[in-house]
């Protein structure tokens, strides 16, 4: 990155950001941001525009059907307009859906009395009695009760006896039931509100589906109004100086851009410094990739980015993932699956071009690691398939895979260390990185002692225990390199302490094993399943292959769930830590126009 520093006359800051906005190359800082009223505002409305957009587009297919009417807004209305109506609309079908339930409600409770009008209780009322409702199980209910008091039944529904009881209002009434809420309103007059409502509602739906249409006016108002207030801020949060009639801004560029820049601001008035970026000005981070380790960048991006002038891991990790994804998985109809549905997403949704591509190379990984053990679809191909005894021997046995998950693994915890040394021998010096080159052989080492007591027919030749002992030297005297020697020594031996760690990694990648078994067996459970129903009579075929469509379909899922996130978790866990990766740094955002 290339640091330019600017100093502007204060009344040509915004004249100036909105030419370095056209450009769209540079990344102002915006540490320190003015948030004022302004300001506030503009987010405000950024995030009404969201809401509006989101629930707009969550009410399009269920709205499909609906007729849409004519709009109070049109083609030369402004998207604040717009947004102001879409509020509003979403606003009455929230309320009125809430209205609509509470008068379902009220109905339910007074269709048991039937049609009734207040003015005949009051008239009752007038006369000196008193009215007293009750809704009790008809179980309870005596029949004897009209012996004793003044009772009418009103009507018998749901297991219920709803009934009126009249006394004078000088007499006390004394019954064991409690008395109910007698309803407010009869139910032919509160079905004359449900369809009043039902027919704003209506209405309203008949402008939402209209309003969809208008997603894209509104979505082109929100990026006007990012764009206006990211320049808005880059100006603000400048550092003012000399009471306010000069403006100092800091900004970061590709270096590749550097002649191009410098032509730029040489053309303006605009007193700027170029020079190269360092660690401490803490720059913006751009990733640069190939097409294949590209792809990997937004599963990176999940954990955090690397600081500035710190190794970007991602090429090393990428090939990693795309295999542990695959023995996680451990189908190869699933990858198979899964590299036509990314052909097909390519095809069908142009703007998901790169996640497509990455799950086509996740689909490959899924086809090339379960090969190790021969699982197609749940079935073994040794097993379903007449397959020579010379190539069923190739096929790992589950004793195998899972010793390969473990062997994978500790390959992957000697590379990070490698990684580490070597980067750390050029970026600090070569006694930096001694110290990692020690622990990788002394896992090699270690790994081959253990393989020794279980392979009594593996020769380990006598000199790797001089270079074991190599690495532990390495470990000793490297682990620290600041202090005498004697207190280098001391902290290297603390550090062998680390060995426990390592070994805990370790076991992490049984989980490679694991979850690519759980599949397997998932899945052969679906097959065992859909072949005993193939014995049912005329139809059994039908339940076989829907059997076999609807429980592959949720296995693959289910599996591409855990595949998806326990390689993640081994990458930023197990491979960052023993890659020695900090993190922390900041993407790299140039001042441009929402296109």
């Amino acid at each position: 990155m290339t640091k330019y520093s600017f100093i502007v006359f204060h009344q040509e800051v915004a004249t100036f950001l909105s030419k370095v906005q056209e450009l769209g190359m540079v990344d102002i800082t915006r540490e320190n941001k003015a948030v004022d009223a302004h300001s506030r505002e503009m987010f405000d409305l950024t995030g009404r525009y969201a809401v509006s957009i989101k629930s707009l587009s969550a009410l399009k297919e269920s709205l499909a059907e609906v007729t849409a009417s004519e709009l109070p807004v049109n083609s030369t209305s402004s998207p604040e307009e717009t947004l102001l109506l879409a509020e509003k609309l979403m606003e009455n079908r929230e309320l009125w859906s809430a209205d609509e339930k509470s008068l379902l409600r009220e109905r339910e409770e007074a269709l048991p009395w039937g049609q009734f009008n207040l003015n005949d209780i009051k008239k009752i009322e007038e006369l000196g009695f008193t009215l007293h409702f009750y809704a009790i199980s008809e179980t309870n209910f005596n029949e004897d009760w009209d012996k004793e008091h003044i009772l009418q039944i009103i009507s018998r529904d749901k297991g219920k006896c709803y009934f009126a009881i009249l006394v004078p209002k000088n007499q006390e009434l004394n019954f064991k039931y409690s008395e109910i809420k007698f309803p407010s309103l009869s139910y032919d007059l509160i079905d004359r509100k449900i369809d009043e409502l039902r027919s704003r509602i209506a209405t309203n739906n008949s402008q939402l589906a209209a309003l969809t249409a208008k997603i894209s006016d509104l979505e082109s108002g929100m990026a006007k109004v990012k764009a206006t207030l990211d320049l808005y801020l880059a100006g603000t949060s400048s550092v003012k100086e000399a009471e306010g009639s000069i403006a100092v801004m800091t900004g970061f560029a590709p270096v590749e851009h550097k002649e191009e820049l410098s032509a730029f601001f040489g053309s303006t008035d605009v007193y700027f410094i170029e020079e190269e970026a360092v660690i401490e000005d803490n720059p913006p981070i751009k990733l640069k990739n190939t097409f294949f380790t590209r792809l990997f960048e937004p599963i990176g991006e999940l954990y955090m980015l690397p600081k500035y002038g710190e190794l970007d891991l991602t090429p090393y990790f990428a090939p990693f993932y795309m295999l542990f994804f695959g023995l996680c998985l451990g189908d190869m109809g699933y990858g198979l699956i899964l590299m036509i549905a990314g052909t097909i997403g390519k095809i069908k949704m142009p703007a998901m071009r790169g996640y497509m591509t990455l799950v086509q190379f996740l689909g490959l990984g899924s086809f090339i690691m379960p090969m190790l053990n021969g699982v197609f679809f749940g079935a073994k191909i040794g097993e379903v398939f007449p397959v020579p005894d010379a190539v069923k021997g190739f096929f790992f046995s589950d004793i195998k895979m899972f010793w390969f998950a473990i062997i994978f693994g500790l390959f992957q915890i000697v590379f990070a260390r490698m990684v580490n040394a070597v980067d750390s021998m050029i970026r600090k010096g070569w006694q930096y990185g001694m110290h990692n080159i020690g622990w990788s052989i002394v896992v090699i080492w270690a790994s081959l002692a253990y393989a020794g007591t279980m392979m009594p027919d593996l020769a380990v030749p006598a000199f790797v225990n001089y270079i074991g002992y190599l690495g532990l030297a390495l470990i000793i005297f490297f682990s620290s390199t600041e202090g005498n020697i004697f207190s280098r020594m001391l902290k290297g031996t603390f550090a062998l302490y680390d060995i426990t760690g390592i070994f805990g990694d370790m076991l992490s990648y049984i989980r490679l094993f694991g979850l690519g078994t759980a599949g397997g067996i998932l899945g052969m459970v679906v097959n065992s399943v859909a072949m005993n129903m193939s014995g049912i009579p005329y139809v059994g075929w039908f339940f076989t292959g829907l059997m076999l469509l609807i429980g592959h379909t949720a296995v693959l899922l289910l599996s591409s769930l855990g595949a998806f996130v326990h390689p993640m978790r081994l990458t930023f866990v197990e491979f960052y830590k023993n890659a020695g990766f900090g993190g922390g740094g900041k993407a790299f955002r140039p001042l441009a126009k929402n296109q």
